[in-house]
């Protein structure tokens, strides 16, 4: 119904020269892709550059996040998680398909695309090592166009939210990896984006500051409707408080998208450990392109 109803505000914009009053999606992922050359070692890695990009990472996936939306990306390593979150944030191009962030093709108009993220990446955080916390969050605020005086203000008030204290005066290369794990998330909401990519946020953080990062995506960014979230974590209670939805991934293909509730009702579980093991265990019995309820994704 609610298509039926979409589509007929889209005919009825094109005939009268109106707006369609539908939003585009928050992000959409169309038939994506990517390849990577296969792995060498030894002297075979000088032509690694120039082999064929044979080894899949994702296999025309399909899904769309709402706005305001929060989706989780569950799936083993090597699933695809952090390729996508890379091809979404603009730091890797896609073999096929396309993505679109808030309306924006993430291969065509990359820095239309960067004005909308907060990106949050699992490992290398892109820090100024010899620069203070504080003088890397200024940096970053203002690439993302925050005046000065605002940028201070957003540090402020993280800093009290994530516990920095001190160690925003001291130069990045002294931190604990935990520590830098906190400037990293704080840096990815500093700017207040429309789309919000995490990667594994809550890893290195202890059991506090992982509960307190939780409550404040929940209470602070996700409440508000303004931001959608898009996150890959292995820690499957902080999925079931943090996602509306869930995508399930195996190996470079989307297995289940549909929320926590309907994925454990579908596959006859009680918990989402169990909806995991029994989707990845009959994929390897199912064709490449089968995919469970797609609901939302891009036809």
């Amino acid at each position: 119904m609610q298509e039926a109803v979409d589509a007929t505000h889209v005919v009825f914009a094109f005939k009268t020269g109106y707006k369609s009053p539908v939003p585009p999606a928050a992000i959409s992922i169309e038939h994506l892709e990517k390849f990577f050359p296969p792995t060498r070692s030894g002297w075979r890695t000088f032509l690694q550059p120039f082999e064929r990009p044979t080894s899949v990472a994702l296999a025309g996936i399909s899904f769309a996040v709402r706005d305001g939306e929060s989706v989780a990306l569950l799936g083993a390593n090597g699933a695809g998680k952090s390729t996508l979150l890379k091809i979404l944030a603009t730091l890797l191009l896609p073999t096929e398909g396309r993505a679109l962030v808030a309306g924006h093709d993430t291969a065509q108009d990359s820095r239309a695309v960067r004005r909308q993220l907060g990106y949050h990446a699992g490992t290398d955080h892109g820090f100024y090592p010899r620069l203070s916390g504080r003088q890397n969050l200024l940096f970053f605020g203002r690439l993302n166009q925050l005046p000065t005086s605002a940028a201070i203000g957003r540090i402020g008030i993280l800093s009290e939210q994530f516990r920095l204290g001190d160690a925003l005066d001291r130069q990045v290369r002294t931190l604990s990896t935990g520590t830098v794990q906190r400037l990293s998330l704080a840096r990815a909401v500093l700017h207040q984006p429309r789309v919000l990519l995490l990667d594994e946020p809550t890893r290195s953080l202890d059991a506090i500051a992982a509960s307190e990062f939780r409550r404040y995506l929940k209470a602070q960014i996700l409440e508000s409707g303004r931001t959608s979230l898009l996150f890959a974590s292995h820690t499957l209670p902080e999925v079931e408080f943090l996602a509306d939805r869930v995508a399930v991934l195996d190996r470079g293909r989307l297995l289940a998208f549909d929320t926590p509730e309907a994925l454990k009702a579908q596959t006859q579980s009680a918990t989402l450990e169990d909806v995991f093991r029994r989707l990845t265990r009959s994929a390897s019995f199912t064709p490449d392109d089968s995919t469970i309820s797609i609901e939302g994704a891009p036809s």
